[in-house]
């Protein structure tokens, strides 16, 4: 069950670095919260942490309901264009997600044995903190670049899951870390209302 969602996890973060559309992108986020937040229930009920899955459950309604309609509020709100077109061309992005999929494996596996989890879980999660970073990158749009951000988090919670079998505190920083990143947002989109 973990193998298949961490797969869906990676395949909705690779699937928004070719997305050229503001709404589709809300979209991504809001599915790959949907299942950051199913794998944290799951892990919850496998190594009997409650607070895991209390933090599975807060995720999914903040991240996959709340988080994606107040962006939608938003881009309606201050007219921001809805087409993102990526920096990157499609045919580099296609050679560029294998390489970082295969470097980040490659990078890591010095130190996959030190871990208690399956080592490949840890693989995929640094794995999508680069696909991350690549989705920071690849946009000119504030709002593309602050959904990038808001992915970013996403891997950084999976890490602390698998790597850790949970983490109360890194749980709390992540929470923390949305709270921040809606700060952002509402004062960056304040300042370039005509992006």
């Amino acid at each position: 069950m973990i193998n298949v969602l961490i797969g869906f996890f990676t395949a909705t973060l690779i699937t928004s670095l070719f997305t050229n559309r503001l709404f589709r992108l809300y979209l991504w986020y809001g599915i790959n919260s949907l299942i950051l937040g199913l794998i944290g229930i799951v892990m919850g009920k496998i190594y009997n942490l409650t607070e895991l899955v209390i933090m599975g459950i807060v995720t999914i309604v903040v991240k996959f309901l709340i988080i994606p309609l107040v962006l939608k509020k938003i881009t309606f709100r201050f007219k921001i264009s809805r087409d993102i077109t990526p920096i990157i061309k499609i045919q580099y992005l296609t050679i560029l997600v294998p390489v970082v999929l295969v470097f980040t494996y490659y990078l890591i596996t010095p130190v996959l044995k030190t871990f208690s989890t399956h080592p490949n879980f840890v693989a995929i999660s640094i794995s999508s903190l680069f696909l991350s970073l690549l989705l920071i990158m690849e946009h000119k749009r504030m709002i593309a670049k602050i959904v990038g951000f808001l992915f970013m988090e996403n891997a950084l919670f999976l890490l602390g899951i698998v790597s850790t079998n949970g983490m109360p505190m890194l749980i709390e920083l992540g929470i923390f870390f949305d709270l921040m990143m809606f700060i952002l947002i509402i004062n960056l989109l304040f300042k370039y209302q005509g992006e």
